[in-house]
């Protein structure tokens, strides 16, 4: 009897709830830990693939309004700036190993997706030497 006493003591103080939190928490940490393991122990062979989409750049190399030609032969470098009339991308810079003009334009051309003579017409110089 005197045990049935203590037991209502204890429920009357709370002792039941108290007592039960411990182990509740031991099965939330145990569980979790099992989750976990499994979740970090997967392969991930899923395989996404970002894919460009070229025919907006395309679009964007056709709103060309100007090109400029630093060609520095002392270095054996060509910097072109491309400048377009879209409101995301407004200045292209490019960097050739090429002083010869004629090879550039055909590089531009091929960078570009443009016709060799539309670059030709697009192409304003500057020679600093």
């Amino acid at each position: 009897m005197q045990q049935l006493q203590l037991f209502q003591a204890l429920r009357s103080l709370g002792f039941v709830f108290w007592l039960s939190l411990p182990l509740i928490g031991l099965v939330f940490w145990l569980g979790s830990n099992f989750v976990g393991d499994q979740i970090l122990s997967r392969s991930n062979l899923t395989k996404k693939y970002l894919l460009a989409d070229t025919q907006s750049a395309r679009q964007i190399m056709k709103r060309i309004v100007a090109i400029k030609v630093e060609i520095l032969p002392q270095k054996g470098i060509s910097r072109v700036n491309v400048k377009t009339n879209n409101s995301v991308l407004t200045t292209i810079v490019f960097e050739f190993p090429i002083t010869d003009i004629s090879k550039l334009e055909a590089a531009l051309s091929q960078e570009l997706g443009l016709p060799r003579d539309r670059v030709k017409e697009l192409i304003v110089e500057s020679n600093d030497k």
